[in-house]
């Protein structure tokens, strides 16, 4: 079972302080420089689960550029997609001495290059999958062409809004039938233009959403679907880091959906996987596996 992954792949830049931040002032710390983007670490996370997974994206032309498409291709990833220009995306996160986020700023001018017509390049590969994950970093316009392709070959199509501001301007593009969305309580208003979150969930799947899951940080999750909501329990652990814990969630959800889970069960591993995340410093865990993911459940 394959995936195709449409979405951000940028530099992470992690600065993480060594006491409780003060603002408007330097913090002693320590930085670390990886791999990183929504879209990409997903698509990394699936290939280390052991689904085979293709990345369409674009990444600069620069040696930051080449760095990423190298190191992804070397977790097992299709970069085949991938378009080169411009220059490298990044996102830079401060943590506090928790390894909660504090703030992040994200360069994705790079992903924004990506055209309908690089999408509509690929159509023949999204045809072919047996899902498709769209991350919000694409502009508007692009993602209308993946799900249009999904749609007219009849494959499901998973979509995360990453922010506030992109789920905004996603709206109007994902008011369709679309198999999963997962938006956080603040995303899912985003989407709707609804605060009450039993409103915007029942006015996502009067658009035509088949499954929500609603992202609750440390409360855990929703899954929800027109027969109902499932509340999920967090997996817990000690927590180091916490980027990357919703693309490896979302990841292990699309590898256990496809190797005959229930959604349900798909979610709860899920949670497993997030927790094994946020418990390393890396935001793709190199160890992660099926077998891993499962003994934490």
């Amino acid at each position: 079972m394959s995936v195709v992954v449409l979405g951000g792949a940028n530099v992470d830049l992690k600065a993480r302080s060594a006491a409780a931040l003060v603002p408007g002032t330097s913090n002693p710390g320590s930085a670390t420089l990886s791999a990183g983007g929504v879209g990409r670490n997903i698509a990394e996370n699936l290939a280390r689960l052991g689904t085979p997974t293709a990345l369409v994206t674009a990444i600069g032309t620069d040696a930051l550029g080449e760095d990423l498409l190298v190191s992804t291709a070397a977790a097992g990833v299709d970069v085949s997609l991938v378009r080169r220009r411009g220059a490298t995306g990044t996102y830079t996160a401060v943590l506090d001495h928790s390894g909660e986020l504090s703030v992040a700023v994200a360069d994705m001018a790079a992903i924004e290059s990506l055209t309908p017509e690089d999408v509509a390049a690929v159509a023949d590969r999204l045809a072919a999958a047996d899902l498709v994950v769209v991350d919000a970093n694409l502009l508007p316009a692009t993602v209308t062409v993946a799900l249009d392709v999904a749609a007219a070959a009849g494959v499901p199509v998973v979509v995360e809004p990453v922010s506030v501001p992109k789920a905004v301007r996603l709206a109007a593009a994902v008011r369709r039938p679309l198999f999963l969305l997962t938006p956080n309580r603040e995303e899912l208003a985003a989407l709707t233009g609804l605060d009450d979150p039993s409103d915007a969930l029942a006015a996502l799947h009067g658009q035509g959403a088949e499954l929500v899951w609603l992202r609750r940080g440390p409360a855990g999750s929703l899954l929800s679907s027109r027969d109902g909501v499932v509340e999920l329990a967090p997996v817990t652990g000690g927590v180091v880091d916490v980027t990357g814990a919703g693309d490896a969630m979302l990841a292990a959800f699309c590898h256990f959906l496809l190797a005959g889970a229930t959604p349900q069960e798909a979610a709860r591993l899920g949670h497993a996987a997030a927790a094994l995340t946020v418990a390393g410093p890396a935001t793709v865990r190199p160890d992660l596996s099926e077998a891993l993911v499962r003994s934490s459940a």
